[in-house]
């Protein structure tokens, strides 16, 4: 079998599958993940700065350089083991070692990470999450106890994961230097790669819930805006049935309030798009951590039934409703169009009704006028032939009045007769012969 028979995508696709594995680590271990995001149109960001800003970490600590070509990268960094993503909006960093700190989560375990190496990141950052990864002790619930004072207790989730091998715990919040803090209890034959996998999960988790709660600042300043673009279209409808009011002009303002409408569509649509997908990928990252609770502790399903739920449907139900208004304005907008063409029907055909009263009118002037224009030409017609004629009257002995007379009656025929003709060539090719 020669390169001839491979499809061409074939290699490149079966590679993906294994572009991004997770880390393996070894409790106890600690790991710090960041993710950054461009701010506007993050999807169209320049991924060159994003690999500058990589190649900025590897070469202060020694690592090997990464490919401009890829979108992952891993490698050694001193102490640390770095995995590098680049995603459709945004890039992460995860960053573990061997060993806990010497304070539970102590700043400096995250130094690789400094301050000024964040600063000049070429986006914002959207998660910065710590997670210390320790041996279950003998006694499941001393694990508790060992967390009691680094988690805030009415946010607190501890939960089993993956058929009770180990224990998760975190309170989804923000400590004073930035960091979203986990602590993940494994029992002692849990190996590296399923640890490395479980920690991949929860970082993850966090990352995509930030990316999805994006939408909701978005939703809410949509919101606001339907408001008041609501109130404008309900008075429009109203407004419809109203016959003093001018269905053009009525139209024109619909039509305001539909590019509007379809404004904000196009704002927020990949917005949205994005919030049900990072959604999806939330639930499905509990899905796969098949939780079960931990001595009666809340569980990651109900802390987000609770706290992370009530945003996503915020935004579903602002997306809904522009879609909603969008179909009302539409609907709106044919029966506004389907009055306007009866308008303009209506006066279509006033228009053609007076049309044909001119006609008529402009039909019996032309009679009269043909009717005048027979007597003048006749008067002057009988007049040359009166002076014409009076030499022969003359020699006849006849009068002249006699002979005027005489004349009128034939001149006025001839020249009748001679209009009529010429009426009708004006209506046919040629005399008594149709076009």
């Amino acid at each position: 079998m020669g390169p001839a028979t491979e499809h061409p995508l074939r290699y490149s696709l079966v590679n993906e599958l294994h572009n991004r594995p997770s880390p393996r680590l070894k409790a106890p271990a600690t790991c710090v993940f960041v993710a950054f995001k461009e701010p506007i149109d993050a999807s169209n960001r320049d991924r060159g700065l994003d690999m500058a800003h990589l190649t900025e970490l590897t070469t202060r600590h020694g690592g090997p350089r990464p490919d401009p070509e890829e979108s992952h990268y891993q490698g050694k960094l001193g102490r640390y083991d770095l995995k590098w993503e680049s995603h459709t909006e945004f890039v992460t960093y995860m960053a573990s070692s061997s060993g806990l700190p010497i304070r539970p989560f102590d700043p400096s375990a995250g130094a690789i990470f400094s301050n000024q190496w964040q600063m000049n990141a070429p986006g914002k950052r959207v998660a910065a999450v710590m997670v210390q990864v320790e041996i279950m002790p003998d006694d499941p619930k001393e694990a508790l106890e060992q967390t009691a004072d680094l988690f805030a207790k009415d946010s607190l989730t501890a939960v089993w994961v993956l058929d009770q091998t180990a224990m998760i715990a975190g309170d989804f919040r923000i400590d004073a230097d930035g960091w979203m803090r986990f602590v993940i209890f494994v029992r002692p034959d849990v190996g590296e790669g399923r640890t490395g996998r479980l920690v991949h999960r929860l970082v993850e988790l966090e990352t995509y819930r930030a990316m999805s709660m994006l939408g909701l600042g978005r939703a809410r300043s949509l919101g606001r805006k339907l408001n008041a673009v609501d109130t404008r279209l309900s008075a429009i409808v109203d407004s419809m049935g109203d016959e003093t009011r001018n269905a053009d002009a009525v139209l024109q303002e619909l039509l305001s309030v539909s590019a509007e409408l379809e404004a904000q569509a196009v704002q927020n649509a990949f917005r949205f798009g994005a919030t049900r997908a990072y959604e999806a990928i939330v639930m499905d990252r509990i899905d796969a951590l098949r939780e079960t609770r931990f001595y009666g502790r809340q569980m990651l399903t109900e802390f987000m039934r609770r706290r992370y739920q009530p945003a996503m449907r915020t935004i579903m139900s602002n997306e809904s409703r522009l879609e909603a208004m969008l179909e009302r304005a539409a609907r709106a907008g044919e029966l506004l169009r389907t009055k306007v063409d009866v308008e303009r029907s209506a006066q279509n055909q006033a228009l053609m009704e007076r049309m044909d009263r001119r006609a008529a009118l402009q039909l019996r002037l032309q009679h009269t006028v043909e009717g005048l224009s027979v007597v003048a030409i006749s008067y002057y017609a009988v007049g040359l032939l009166s002076y014409a004629l009076y030499p022969a009257a003359a020699a006849l002995n006849v009068n002249k009045s006699y002979l005027v007379a005489a004349l009128t009656p034939v001149a006025v025929l001839v020249v009748w007769w001679g209009m009529r003709r010429i009426r009708q060539s004006l209506h046919h090719g040629e005399p008594g012969k149709e076009l």
